[in-house]
């Protein structure tokens, strides 16, 4: 959530940086500062009143004490009024508040200067290109065919136990899955993040915090009877551990990863772009998340891209790394750099990894601060991303491996399986 007091005292500057967010209601913002004063001045009066009820009722016990019937009452009468004008303030700036909260959640974060103009996926800017193309062998396989022939993935069987987009990992399908799970984990500990596991059903106020809700809702799956929600992503349970917390300045940065399956309900997706695990509703992914000093923050978010592109460079898959335009950005990213890889079958990028910088957005819902050594707590920036998604990966090497004797598994990843050749 937007900062209020940057909004007051930057207005024009909102305004501008949310039109390369593609934002159409400009107007929110007018109406935010509106707001704002009505509750400043409102808080204002109220203080005021209650000031002069309190010294009411100092002057009444001095009237007591002296007698002093006749004003005594009249001091009773004016103090009557004062508690009822006191009762009108606070209710009337509730509402204010209120209403102020609903016009703030509204508001996107702002993109950070470097982010590109643009509308969609296809105005995003290629920053890097690394590995090379495989050649096939004639009548390569997709992925999905490739999953039937090896009896590693049944599609079917997830339709007919949950529906589609649920798919069901067999022999050594799963162990593949397995293996990649403590790969990234291991990866992860080594380059310094603490593994935590965290539930994978969050509660409103964590969806809240990191910017799903009230964003995302038709997104997520929802426990209605509870009223928990199934985490889309790691990144939420994980960034909540911190909710109402001040943490001291020097254990900054603050460095987790964590496994959990993910679950996203895709409304509105289809088509071949779909297909197999290119886009499922459950799947396992493995996050990194990081809470840092604010002016460190975007050397880190560079630090965590580079870190991701060295597990794809373990993998041998062909990659780029894309920045997202202001019209592709997500609701709560300052900034994001997306990690695709190349699956050679389907002759397209697969999108594998996200990782994006929140600046204080995520930190002002969840009331994140660190605590300076000699000054007052300040908000932390929060980043996350994904280290990695596993279906992607999957589908990109099973495709990009493939050959006459069956599909090589990557030299890093033959210690987890145990087999070197999917035949």
């Amino acid at each position: 959530m937007l900062q209020i007091s940057h909004i007051r005292e930057q207005r024009d500057t909102v305004k501008e940086r949310l039109i390369l967010k593609n934002f159409k209601e400009p107007e929110l913002i007018d109406e935010v500062i509106r707001l704002d004063e009505l509750r400043r001045r409102t808080q204002s009066q109220l203080d005021n009143v209650q000031a002069q009820a309190n010294n009411m009722a100092r002057s009444i016990g001095e009237l007591v004490k002296s007698g002093q019937r006749e004003e005594m009452e009249k001091a009773r009468r004016t103090s009557i009024l004062l508690k009822e004008d006191a009762k009108q303030l606070a209710e009337e700036l509730t509402e204010y508040e209120q209403k102020l909260e609903q016009a703030l959640v509204q508001l996107p974060n702002l993109p950070h200067p470097s982010v590109p103009p643009g509308n969609s996926a296809e105005d995003n800017e290629t920053v890097l290109s690394q590995g090379n193309f495989p050649s096939l062998p004639e009548g390569a396989l997709p992925h999905w065919e490739l999953a039937a022939k090896y009896d590693i993935i049944d599609f079917e069987l997830g339709t007919k136990v949950t529906g589609a987009g649920f798919p069901v990992y067999k022999g050594k399908g799963a162990r593949l899955q397995r293996a990649l799970i403590n790969f990234f984990l291991d990866q992860a500990e080594k380059a310094g993040y603490q593994e935590v596991q965290p539930p994978v059903l969050v509660n409103e106020e964590s969806g809240f915090g990191t910017g799903q809700l009230p964003d995302k809702e038709g997104q997520m799956y929802h426990v209605t009877g509870d009223n928990l929600y199934l985490a889309p992503t790691a990144e939420v349970p994980v960034t909540n551990l911190y909710r109402d917390t001040i943490v001291p300045e020097e254990t900054l940065p603050i460095k987790h990863s964590a496994y959990t399956p993910c679950f996203r309900r895709e409304a509105g997706s289809y088509g071949a772009d779909v297909r197999g695990l290119n886009r499922l509703h459950q799947f396992d992914k493995v996050e990194i998340v990081q809470i840092v000093h604010p002016d460190k923050s975007y050397q880190v978010l560079e630090s965590m891209s580079v870190y991701v592109q060295s597990l794809l460079e373990k993998l041998q898959l062909p990659f780029r790394v894309v920045k997202l335009c202001g019209g592709d950005l997500g609701f709560a990213s300052a900034l994001t750099y997306d990690m695709e890889v190349y699956s050679a079958a389907q002759q397209r990028w697969l999108e594998v990894s996200s990782v994006s910088n929140f600046e204080t957005f995520q930190a002002n819902r969840l009331k994140l601060r660190f605590r300076p050594r000699d000054g007052k707590p300040q908000l932390a920036h929060t980043l996350n991303g994904s280290a990695l998604a596993l279906p992607r990966i999957v589908a990109a090497l099973l495709e990009n491996n493939q050959s006459a004797e069956g599909v090589r598994i990557p030299s890093v990843l033959v210690p987890y399986t145990g087999f070197d050749l999917l035949n």
